[in-house]
């Protein structure tokens, strides 16, 4: 009988407090309070005759976003739908959506916030950023995995996560004055990732062809780079690296793992063997 009359004051005392939440007066909503900020983004049309000039957008920033790119596409989507800029993963990851904010821009513009990113691709495409083992690894392509150990993969951070965002290309004083012939920053940075890697072996001749004043030594250790990549990367350091190889200073280490034959894997009677 306890335990009965116990249970039914328990569901009789739940029953009231659902009762009360239920008729209780809604709380008044707080006064929401407008938080205007002013974009200045440059304009330009080459469709158009009218002339690079700044325009003036006011965003309540209350009701976007926190991040400037979640103030352009309100402003896109709610005031001026002809503003243009490259976006796309909006994680940090594919480098789409950077830009210069609050500084000089010292890139070619295509319109508005799109600059060509043409010249900066080629000279990526100078230092072949691909896997280079030989000759003959055409035919062995496929057929068996370069081994590397964690101590070697690990030699590799800071250089892999470069996003390709072209930031500390602008900010580069070196790359203002000698835009045509220097890499810039970015460029060497993954020429560094390459050399170090201990699955290539080219690292002589990507030496060889950095082995210049416009390649490498323009680099004038100003560290703008630094201060200006959105990843925390150290373009600066990996080009000093770069210098001091060049100058017999340091080598490349021997890798920890050394990638069999492919015959190895071809047979597996000496595969066997070689395990053991």
């Amino acid at each position: 009988m306890v335990r009965e009359c116990l249970s039914v004051k328990l569901s009789q005392k739940l029953l009231r407090a659902t009762v009360r939440r239920f008729h209780a007066t809604p709380a008044a909503p707080k006064a929401t309070t407008q938080n205007l900020k002013t974009f200045r983004i440059y304009r330009y049309n080459p469709d158009e005759k009218n002339k690079p000039h700044m325009q003036d957008y006011v965003v309540d920033i209350n009701k976007c976003g926190r991040m400037v790119l979640d103030a352009l596409l309100k402003i896109k989507a709610e005031e001026d739908p002809t503003l243009s800029f490259r976006r796309s993963c909006r994680e940090g990851i594919c480098g789409a959506c950077a830009m210069n904010i609050g500084g000089v821009n010292r890139m070619f513009v295509i319109r508005d916030l799109i600059t060509d990113m043409g010249h900066f691709y080629a000279q990526y495409a100078k230092i072949q950023p691909w896997l280079q083992r030989g000759d003959n690894e055409s035919k062995c392509q496929g057929k068996r995995p370069y081994l590397q150990s964690p101590r070697d993969q690990e030699k590799l951070a800071g250089s892999y996560e470069c996003i390709l965002c072209a930031c500390c290309q602008q900010s580069c004083p070196s790359l203002w004055w000698h835009t045509y012939t220097f890499l810039g920053p970015a460029i060497l940075l993954q020429a560094y990732r390459w050399i170090i890697d201990s699955r290539d072996l080219k690292h002589a001749e990507r030496l060889a062809k950095l082995d210049g004043y416009f390649s490498t030594y323009q680099c004038h250790t100003i560290m703008n780079c630094t201060s200006t990549c959105p990843k925390g990367l150290n373009p600066g350091k990996a080009i000093a690296e770069i210098k001091m190889m060049l100058a017999g200073m340091k080598e490349k280490e021997k890798p920890d793992l050394e990638t069999p034959p492919v015959t190895l894997y071809q047979n597996p009677s000496l595969n066997k063997e070689h395990q053991k």
